[in-house]
């Protein structure tokens, strides 16, 4: 015969500091992930502002012809 309990009596456990600091591990590793794919974002980002738009010519110097 199956024993009845109360609803209230029917948990498998409580929350507890092991919870807590696998939490806490999980959310630090992702932090730490996150960090890393960013440093890894600039380092590999080429520099296209640099050299995308032609430079006017200055004052002294004549325009180059095309052609």
């Amino acid at each position: 015969m199956t024993k009845i309990v109360p609803e209230d009596k029917a948990r498998q456990g409580h929350w507890g500091w092991h919870a807590l600091r696998i939490l806490v591990a999980g959310l630090l590793l992702a932090l730490i992930a996150w960090g890393a794919v960013e440093i890894y974002g600039e380092v590999i980002k080429s520099p296209t502002t640099d050299q995308s738009a032609p430079q006017a010519p200055t004052a002294g110097q004549k325009p180059m012809q095309g052609g």
